[in-house]
């Protein structure tokens, strides 16, 4: 029996806006019916918010987008702008290509992605929710993706997540529903599996086979 018939689908939970995220923020999109993203907290640093990880020829890659917060230490998430002064979309993708030019799928996305590198999005709600939606697509997960209206400390209904998926495994919150399922990567015999990495490196490297390795993640 495959992991699709075991797994009910259903209620709903709220996220963090994500850069490219990882596979377990990804796992959640194909569990709840319903998926929030929060846009009226206030900006998280140093989060997958504007920042995901790649694997290349040295190990892992950390892709971050810089951004500028328009209220200093108050701005909320949705008034993030992306500061493009730096030039970081050529690294980005030059990173990417470097990465995984070879992996099985990397044509076979390449014109999806690249878009994303040669337009200038305002805000960084808005690049990540444009790049969810593409990503969401590929992996052909019906997912109903809303904004939050406003911020709600506490929820009592639904599945919290907001702070369970973090790059700092000393912050991120216990996270009962996921587990890292092993897939091949372009430099797994240099650095063996590197788990739980941007979306990106599953699609590049499983294709079409993604969504499966998505549903073996949920517990």
């Amino acid at each position: 029996m495959s992991s699709e018939n075991i797994i009910s689908k259903g209620g709903t939970a709220v996220l963090s806006t994500a850069y490219l995220g990882p596979v377990q923020y990804f796992t959640k999109f194909a569990l709840y019916s319903k998926v929030y993203i929060e846009q009226h907290e206030t900006y998280l640093k140093q989060s997958f918010r504007n920042r995901c990880y790649i694997c290349g020829a040295n190990g892992r890659i950390a892709l971050v987008v810089p951004v500028k917060r328009t209220a200093g230490n108050l701005t909320k998430t949705k008034d993030v702008l992306v500061d493009y002064d730096t030039g970081w979309q050529r690294v980005h993708w030059n990173s990417i290509v470097s990465s995984y030019r070879s992996s099985p799928f990397f044509e076979y996305y390449e014109d999806n992605l690249k878009p994303f590198y040669n337009t200038k999005e305002k805000r960084l709600m808005e690049l990540n929710q444009k790049m969810l939606q593409l990503i969401i697509d590929l992996l052909d997960i019906d997912a109903e993706i809303l904004l939050t209206e406003t911020f709600t400390k506490h929820y009592d209904d639904e599945a919290d997540l907001r702070l369970a998926i973090n790059p700092k495994k000393r912050l991120a919150r216990d996270d009962s529903r996921f587990i890292a399922r092993g897939y091949g990567q372009v430099f797994m015999e240099k650095h063996g599996f590197l788990p739980n990495l941007s979306i990106i490196d599953l699609l590049f490297n499983e294709g079409p086979n993604s969504r499966n390795i998505i549903m073996q993640c949920i517990k």
